[in-house]
């Protein structure tokens, strides 16, 4: 499995680095900029994410419009919905509309942080991408 992280945070980068790098390759990157061009440079090289950690609250290029501009190029690139990456918000807000907003962009999940790593295996498990030999909290 291939991951991509992109926060703004250090520590939750390198919190959910830890939570990832036991199931493939994970990259980093700290702004939607980075993430942006990642997730170009990986659609080009036919190396797509399968999956994308993605934090709402950054400063120039926000979780938001990354994550249009990363659905612009999969269509870019025709790749089809149900092969593309699949995309888990992440941000410390947990109103109504921050959280609808995110699915209305073609997210796939939100998750709230501090992310748990329970959470987030949840999440992967429910997306078909572990096994059930890797249990919760692990």
């Amino acid at each position: 499995m291939k991951s991509l992280v992109v926060d703004d945070d250090f520590t939750h980068r390198l919190l959910l680095q830890r939570f990832l790098v036991d199931l493939g390759e994970v990259h980093i990157a700290v702004n939607g900029s980075e993430a942006i061009e990642a997730v170009r440079a990986a659609l080009a090289a036919d190396q797509p994410y399968d999956i994308i950690c993605l934090d709402i609250l950054m400063p120039g290029v926000d979780g938001h419009v990354a994550l249009a501009e990363i659905r612009r190029l999969e269509s870019e690139f025709r790749v089809a919905r149900t092969q593309a990456a699949k995309v888990a918000m992440t941000s410390a807000l947990d109103a109504k509309e921050h959280v609808l907003g995110a699915f209305r962009e073609q997210a796939d999940a939100y998750l709230v942080k501090p992310v748990r790593k329970d959470k987030l295996l949840e999440t992967l498990r429910s997306w078909g991408l572990l096994g059930p030999q890797l249990q919760t909290g692990t």
